[in-house]
């Protein structure tokens, strides 16, 4: 698995370069998928255990949120309007699949790179405790996070639409405020929890993995015939690939929005599941680490 990634990523952004199809309009799912892969065989080879081979079922409804979770912020671009696409297809068939590939690819590109940069640092293992199972949010601490959560995510309708394009920032922050005290609350694996228990490794791994995860995204789109423009209004002229320098810092906040997300629809997915199967909760895979 990790020489068929690897061969996969290469010979995408190869032929993407000599603009050789289908590469050169599917570069982007295509290199994801070879980055998953390859990803996924490195951590199993060095534990012995991996998203797809070790939890293929939950990777597969990862795989599957993924799509609706990036659609939010889709949905949020229509009011912020920072990015736009260039060179789909024309054939509205092959367009949505093409976006529910990409999208698809997302979160768990994301998990997967927070795993392997685990590897990498030698931090953590998947599925031991998590150490932070004794701990608890403070309630007005939580409500304090949470109204800061709707108050980021609300902001940008509240505005005029050319201040609306500065507030990408809320955007990228707001569902770690809204959502990660909740999923304190309803059991599931949280920030928070993981900071009061002194256990900052998913943190930092998920923070990594947005870095790395950001750079290969603006790598590989740039010279894709499909792509994504941005038009953030802050520093145009300092782009890196067609990511204004500024933007390469929302990627880390932008891991930990979807950790955050997947997690509280994970546990929204358990609550339904556990009235069927009460040990449902016992097979999900520990995150991050």
């Amino acid at each position: 698995m990790i020489w068929a990634g690897l061969l996969i990523m290469i010979v995408s952004e190869t032929a993407t370069l000599l603009r050789v199809e289908p590469f050169w309009s599917w570069n982007t799912p295509i290199a994801w998928t070879g980055f998953i892969l390859f990803a996924d065989g490195v951590v199993f080879r060095a534990r012995g255990n991996s998203w797809i081979r070790s939890a293929p079922r939950e990777f597969a409804l990862l795989a599957l949120v993924s799509i609706p979770l990036w659609l939010v912020f889709e949905g949020y671009n229509l009011v912020i309007r920072n990015w736009h696409y260039t060179g789909l297809p024309e054939n509205m068939a092959l367009r949505y699949f093409g976006y529910a590939w990409s999208f698809a690819t997302i979160t768990p590109a994301i998990f997967e790179g927070a795993e392997l940069i685990a590897v990498g640092r030698g931090s953590g293992r998947p599925g031991g405790s998590s150490g932070s199972d004794r701990y608890s949010v403070p309630p007005f601490a939580s409500i304090v996070s949470i109204l800061a959560g709707m108050l980021m995510l609300a902001s940008p309708f509240f505005v005029s639409p050319e201040i609306a394009r500065y507030m990408a920032a809320p955007v990228w922050l707001g569902f770690i405020f809204l959502l990660d005290p909740i999923n304190a609350l309803i059991g599931g694996e949280s920030l928070w929890l993981d900071m009061r228990a002194g256990r900052y490794d998913r943190i930092v791994n998920l923070s990594l993995s947005g870095f790395l995860c950001g750079a290969l995204w603006e790598f590989w789109n740039f010279w894709a015939g499909a792509k994504w423009h941005y038009t953030v209004p802050i520093m145009e002229r300092w782009k890196v690939f067609e990511m204004p320098l500024p933007g390469y810092f929302g990627f880390p906040p932008f891991a930990l929005e979807c950790f955050t997300m997947y997690v509280f629809v994970r546990q929204c997915f358990l609550f339904v599941a556990s009235a069927f199967k009460p040990t449902a909760a016992r097979s999900v895979r520990t995150i991050g680490r």
